[in-house]
């Protein structure tokens, strides 16, 4: 009988994409990010796919740091993806365009899935794939979205996402969230665009996200940040922290009533401090 793999150690908030064929990037996209996400889907073209598996196999980096984005589970490419991965250290990967938790449930259970709901089926079936064991986490995607949906632009012309977006985006974090899984939030489209990048890595942070795919290595540090608790915030968590240790239940604390949601937000907090050092 076939055992699902452990989970390895949490990833910090930052996953960098990296076409898996370019493997001149692997070494150094792994080198500015918490993790990365390469890429055997949208990122590399048809012709390409068969040498993109054999980047896999042939240059190795950190498997504990690596999500592999495979082809939607009802094409060949799909199959084939596994059966490279099967041939490397690799088991965390990232199912595009996932729309069946059925499909989901015949899927190897030597891999960790990332279900990508970027599609209107998708997003429906986001609770039911959450379901699933063998699922860790969840993304979003709003351009597969809407084109799914036969719109034209997730955004709206002075920025931010249309109504539509903004409720997949819910959608799936709290499908993720219901089941104790991590969620994802979605690229961020206009590189140039760092002021829009901050304000939607801050709010998925303050969210719940998990974290945030960037697709380009100058978006990694403002993710990083985004998510990297203020020092005085960090320093008044474990103030809180320690006020709790000789409490048996709500307490008053520097002017505010403490319960247990309280306590937690606090130790959101100092866990993503830890996260968001920078990996050696």
């Amino acid at each position: 009988m076939t055992h699902p793999v452990a989970s390895p150690a949490p990833l910090g908030p930052a996953l960098l994409f990296c076409p898996a064929d370019r493997p001149e990037r692997f070494e150094k996209a792994l080198a500015r990010a918490d993790a990365v996400i390469l890429d055997l889907e949208d990122a590399v073209g048809p012709g390409a796919k068969a040498a993109a598996r054999g980047h896999l196999i042939d240059v190795p980096i950190d498997p504990d740091r690596v999500i592999v984005r495979v082809n939607p589970t009802d094409t060949a490419d799909f199959v084939a993806d596994l059966a490279t991965l099967s041939q490397t250290d690799y088991r965390t990967i990232m199912v595009a365009k996932a729309e069946s938790a059925r499909h989901f449930g015949e899927i190897d259970p030597r891999f960790r899935l990332i279900a990508l709901c970027e599609t209107a089926a998708g997003v429906a079936e986001a609770e039911a794939i959450a379901a699933l064991d063998a699922v860790v986490g969840l993304m979003w995607g709003a351009e597969d979205l809407i084109a799914s949906l036969g719109g034209t632009s997730s955004r709206k012309k002075k920025g931010g996402y249309r109504d539509i977006a903004r409720y997949a985006r819910s959608r799936v974090l709290l499908a993720a969230g219901a089941r104790g899984k991590a969620a994802y939030d979605a690229v961020h489209l206009d590189i140039a665009d760092e002021r829009g990048q901050r304000r939607e890595a801050e709010d998925a942070a303050a969210s719940g996200f998990t974290g945030t795919a960037c697709i380009h290595p100058s978006q990694v540090a403002v993710v990083r940040a985004a998510y990297r608790p203020h020092a005085d915030d960090l320093a008044r968590a474990r103030r809180l922290l320690t006020a709790a240790a000789d409490q048996p239940g709500v307490f008053r604390f520097e002017g505010r009533m403490v319960d247990e949601p309280v306590l937690r937000h606090a130790r959101t907090i100092v866990a993503r401090a830890t996260q968001t050092e920078m990996p050696e």
